[in-house]
């Protein structure tokens, strides 16, 4: 393994101090990319996984993971056979998982991802008996925590709809649209909006001809940032709520404070996770992106180890006997190997990050 993948013995020591073992001595494959453009996000899932993986004293399996249907998955299936790894985790890329998974199913290696959230692959999966577990959220669930903030919070007030022309904002802003209609809840302004655009006085005067208060933006959060600021500028109170994609980069212009998006929560700011943020930092390593799912992909794979042993069942049973508790919070799997809870959050922006906006008050 090499010095970047094995985290300082200080820190192993830390780790070893916030999680108990269930498992030891077990080899866990670690399925990410090693090179190419989505290393940096592979290198988040190892520090993730590989942290809690030698803290519970088992043996991480590193594995690149070529994101392409075209890249080299015989050697991923190879690798994990070879290393005779009782769980696969990681796996950034629908791809991989595709060209993998009839292997992984014969070997009875269950497939843990942390990033791939389409909906096809998982009905394909069930289809097939292929072994997959999926910690992220299926693609369906930002739209589902959306309407139920709608229907909750914004029911009775004027509501206007508008997205950005992409293909994610189109079908997302759709979704919502006929699921709200279903309920009786008619929006009294839909538009599509010119994105990247340096203002947007002309979409916000629209938005208060037509009466609109509450917007959804199925857009990109700079174009939010720009709406919120034309907005403020124009004397028009609009209250935005934005999608997953409002989960990026504080720039060009900053986001305005009690802008809302339903997003997932930043898990380094959890204080259960406290002593953990601050053994990886002392390490120089950021948890950020998939760090924390990464580490809780590995906590679960070691819990059920521990679990199927214990009861004498097999390893994918055993993923679906009971609660894990993670960096990312409870974790269940479904008998259809999905979440039990959607892990989509209504978070409100203040000062330099999202939060749990504050109790109403009378």
């Amino acid at each position: 393994m090499s010095a970047t993948l094995r985290l300082p013995l200080t820190l192993a020591f830390a780790l070893t101090c916030v999680a108990a073992a269930d498992a030891a001595g077990v080899p866990i494959a670690v399925v990410a990319p090693t090179d190419g453009p989505f290393a940096a996000l592979g290198q988040q899932i190892r520090e993730g996984a590989v942290a809690k993986i030698n803290a519970d004293g088992n043996t991480p399996i590193i594995v690149n993971e070529p994101c392409s249907a075209e890249g080299d998955n015989a050697a991923v299936q190879a690798q994990i056979a070879q290393a005779k790894a009782a769980v696969a985790i990681g796996f950034l890329c629908s791809e991989t998982l595709e060209a993998t998974l009839p292997a992984l199913k014969e070997a009875g290696v269950p497939a843990i991802t942390v990033s791939v959230r389409a909906t096809i692959l998982m009905e394909d999966a069930l289809k097939n008996g292929w072994p997959l577990f999926r910690l992220a959220p299926s693609d369906n669930a930002e739209a589902a925590r959306i309407i139920d903030f709608i229907l909750s919070e914004w029911s009775g007030q004027p509501l206007g709809l508008i997205e950005d022309g992409t293909i994610h904002g189109r079908e997302l802003t759709e979704a919502i649209r006929n699921a709200l209609e279903d309920k009786g809840l008619k929006p009294a302004f839909i538009d599509t909006y010119r994105p990247g655009q340096e203002q947007q006085i002309g979409l916000v005067r629209r938005l208060s001809k037509a009466g609109v208060t509450r917007v959804f933006v199925g857009g990109d959060r700079s174009d939010v940032a720009i709406i919120a600021r034309d907005a403020r500028a124009e004397g028009i109170d609009l209250d935005l709520l934005g999608g997953d994609a409002m989960n990026a980069a504080n720039q060009p212009l900053p986001l305005a404070d009690g802008v809302r998006a339903v997003t997932l929560p930043d898990w380094s700011a959890d204080p259960r996770n406290t002593e953990l943020v601050k053994a990886f930092r002392n390490a120089n390593v950021e948890p950020e992106g998939y760090v924390m799912p990464g580490y809780a992909a590995a906590t679960i794979a070691n819990a059920a180890l521990g679990l199927a042993a214990g009861e004498n069942r097999p390893l994918i049973e055993a993923l679906t006997m009971k609660a894990f508790d993670t960096t990312v919070g409870p974790v269940r799997f479904t008998d259809r190997h999905e979440l039990t809870e959607n892990p989509y959050k209504v978070l409100e922006w203040r000062g330099d990050r999202f939060v749990t906006p504050a109790p109403k008050t009378d």
